[in-house]
């Protein structure tokens, strides 16, 4: 049967698929729309049968707060080329996901992916559909969610970078300070809030470096135990995010910057996801 132009363009704006593979479907669908969308889906089901084993190391990061700024979340959605992660519709797929994300606040990745993209499809059935889509693996990797007094997101340009960041207080104010913060840890990649987040290997890591760089440089080995844990301490000051030196002004601490910003403002968490 003949298949009009305004027809394979409806199914393309259904589900974003080209346009050849969208008059094919159709085609083969007998100008059925529901057939012709089971057959996009089962395309992607194929596909990614067959890419299962491929590397999707590019993609994009999204972080977004929601409107009354006491909320966030952050994903990846990973690919296997720089190619389709600039494109537009894989762009716009990731924008999709946050919005439920965010809208929804699910517990976990799993619970993610089981809630319904749109009156048809799960979130897991359109990333299968998207899989056929543009002809690569795709995987949703990571998301997590942040709940606070006040919630900021920042995407580093080119999104593969972002970060969120969760504090005590929400006034205005404190949005302006989670905003450099934010860039904080996008720049300096804290491992944890404060030291009591190291866990206790990283700890004893350290520590073992400590003493043997100690003995090394020809310090006695009753000596080597408190210059080690003098090392651990500068490893806390360089790597913990309220004791970080602040980037914009390295005169003072992160939660220096903080608290005279706005008494007793502080972080209460916050999450960083990057590609590399």
């Amino acid at each position: 049967m003949a298949i009009t132009a305004a027809e394979v363009n409806k199914l393309r704006q259904q589900t974003g698929a080209g346009m050849m593979d969208c008059k094919n479907a159709l085609v083969e669908a007998n100008g059925d729309f529901e057939t012709a969308i089971d057959l996009l889906r089962k395309k992607g089901q194929k596909i990614a049968a067959k890419r299962g084993d491929n590397e999707a190391k590019e993609g994009l990061i999204f972080a977004q707060a929601s409107e009354d700024g006491t909320a966030g979340a952050i994903l990846t959605l990973n690919c296997e080329t720089d190619f389709v992660a600039k494109n537009e519709g894989f762009r716009n797929f990731v924008q999709s996901l946050v919005d439920i994300a965010l809208a929804n606040m699910p517990a976990s990745l799993e619970d993610l992916k089981a809630l319904p993209y749109d009156a048809k499809l799960s979130v897991d059935e359109k990333l299968i559909e998207q899989i056929g889509v543009l002809g690569e693996k795709l995987d949703l990797s990571k998301y997590e969610t942040l709940k606070a007094g006040k919630v900021v997101a920042y995407n580093h340009p080119g999104n593969q970078l972002a970060t969120l960041v969760a504090l005590n207080s929400g006034s205005d104010a404190a949005e302006d300070a989670g905003k450099q913060v934010a860039m904080q840890i996008a720049a300096m990649n804290p491992i944890a809030l404060d030291k009591n987040g190291v866990d206790d290997r990283t700890i004893e890591r350290e520590i073992e470096v400590g003493k043997d760089l100690a003995i090394q440089e020809g310090k006695p080995a009753d000596m080597a135990e408190k210059i080690a844990m003098g090392r651990l301490n500068k490893f806390f000051q360089e790597n913990t995010l309220l004791s970080q030196q602040f980037v914009r002004d390295n005169k003072v601490t992160v939660e220096q910057f903080l608290s005279s910003t706005e008494k007793d403002l502080t972080v209460v968490d916050f999450k960083r996801f990057s590609l590399s």
